[in-house]
């Protein structure tokens, strides 16, 4: 059984056969971050893009726990530049088997610029092949018509941005759902700032009238459990 973690924004953990993944973590100068930085253990860290609230606290994590780092080629480049050695380049469409499961990068609507300024290459969502579950992670995107595709992988868990302004909105996410079928959905990436501000339980009577799909709306620091 794999553990979601939900610490904030964009911001997931996910506990399973004895490792902690985090996707992009973003912890300080979260005002929705269940917690800090300093206090997050992890063995992994997958970065979506170079945004500042999705690589956020990477660099420093990495430093202090020594987690891998997975995010696209031009990412890993900055981040090794950083001091980080345990670092794994991929880009979109590829795969890789881990120890703790297989990654694959799927394409996102979005930009990538680091918070440098530098190049981020290419956003992506990650579709992350555990032992008992696969989970898709759509990070930042709008929507697109290729997640038909990404729903072919059977989707056990889908964590999709409902925010609108900066990603899909709540009605787009809809349609999302309708392209991916997975057997359960998580919101996210709403409520940070006024801007993002949705009502993710309005949004999850919305999924239970028009798609098969379970809604699971977790407040920062709740988690629930999926797989056998």
């Amino acid at each position: 059984m794999t553990k979601v973690n939900y610490y904030g924004h964009g911001t997931f953990g996910f506990e399973t056969a004895g490792k902690k993944i985090v996707i992009d973590p973003f912890f300080t100068g979260n005002p929705k971050a269940s917690l800090a930085a300093d206090d997050l253990q992890a063995d992994v860290l997958i970065v979506s893009h170079g945004h500042s609230d999705h690589i956020g606290d990477c660099v420093e994590i990495a430093k202090r726990t020594g987690a891998l780092v997975v995010s696209n080629f031009e990412i890993i480049q900055w981040i090794q530049n950083q001091g980080i050695e345990n670092a794994h380049p991929m880009h979109i469409g590829g795969s890789h088997d881990f120890e703790f499961g297989t990654v694959k990068l799927t394409m996102a609507m979005h930009g990538s610029m680091m918070p440098d300024g530098a190049y981020g290459g290419n956003p992506c969502g990650i579709l992350l092949k555990l032992k008992d579950c696969t989970i898709y992670h759509a990070a930042d995107t709008g929507l697109f018509f290729d997640m038909k595709l990404i729903g072919e992988e059977g989707i056990d868990l889908a964590i999709l941005p409902i925010c609108d302004n900066f990603t899909m909105g709540p009605d787009d996410a809809i349609r999302a759902l309708q392209y991916l079928n997975p057997t359960k959905v998580i919101p996210s990436h709403y409520n940070t700032w006024p801007v993002i501000e949705q009502d993710p339980h309005v949004w999850a009577r919305e999924v239970k009238a028009k798609t098969a799909s379970a809604p699971i709306v977790l407040a920062p620091g709740e988690s629930c459990t999926i797989g056998e």
